[in-house]
């Protein structure tokens, strides 16, 4: 295929002087360039190098956010499977058990070595597509790390005690509900 000056050149948009001028003028500057060792600055060349170097960084960026994507897809099912494998049955209803969710109270009724579970903390109430599930203590925690809006209730043993408390002497009766 012929250059595009000789295609010029055939079809008559280009006269054959302006075409030598052009050449020379060409060699002319690279003469000077070599001789001056100047290097001269392709600017179509740095505006490619530029456009590339915005590309692999839109590139990296969009990889970047698919892998958070399917990390916290990977997340989300971890803990289905936890929960869907962990979860234990409520028992016989005798008592009724309350707990505080997103700010309404709300409740189901458990046998009573569930609620005693639940109350020392051996139990924990886990939410999943909008039903409570009862999981162990251990799964809790591992549901915790990654990602405790997934758990509604954990009950610690941890009981700080006021120095100053009046009532810090009296028990609290095992029979009392809220």
């Amino acid at each position: 295929m012929a250059s595009l000056q000789e295609q010029l050149l055939k079809a008559g948009l280009a006269s054959k002087d302006k075409a030598n001028k052009i050449n020379s003028a060409k060699r002319k500057q690279k003469k000077i360039a070599r001789k001056q060792k100047v290097e001269t600055v392709d600017e179509s060349k740095l505006a490619a190098q530029q456009a590339m170097a915005e590309q692999a960084e839109r590139a990296r960026q969009l990889n970047q956010e698919k892998n958070a994507k399917a990390e916290e897809r990977a997340i989300q099912a971890q803990i289905r499977q936890l929960i869907e494998v962990n979860s234990q049955s409520m028992g016989k209803p005798a008592i009724k058990f309350n707990f505080s969710d997103k700010g309404a109270i709300k409740s189901f009724e458990v046998s009573n070595q569930v609620h005693r579970y639940l109350t020392n903390g051996q139990l924990a109430i886990a939410v999943m597509d909008e039903k409570y599930h009862l999981v162990p203590k251990a799964v809790a925690d591992k549901i915790n790390e990654r990602s405790p809006e997934y758990l509604v209730l954990i009950n610690d043993r941890t009981e700080e005690v006021d120095e100053d408390d009046p009532y810090a002497d009296y028990q609290i009766p095992d029979d009392l509900m809220w």
